[in-house]
């Protein structure tokens, strides 16, 4: 699986009022680095799965 070709400013929190897209490698407006926007990809082999949803599911630990 390839990353996604579009990006966002990774300074968009902090210099633009909403999120700046792009194709390029830099922010069009700003300048700043623009970094891959796609979410990790899923794993169907992934090994913790089973973990991670006991552990959601049970809840916080309060101990």
């Amino acid at each position: 699986m390839t990353k996604s070709d579009i990006r966002v400013c990774s300074a968009w929190s902090s210099v633009h009022s909403r999120p700046v897209y792009t194709l390029s490698s830099t922010c069009p407006e700003c300048g700043a680095e623009a970094i891959n926007s796609a979410p990790a990809p899923f794993d169907p082999a992934d090994s913790y799965g089973e973990y991670r949803r006991r552990a959601r599911s049970e809840g916080p630990d309060d101990s």
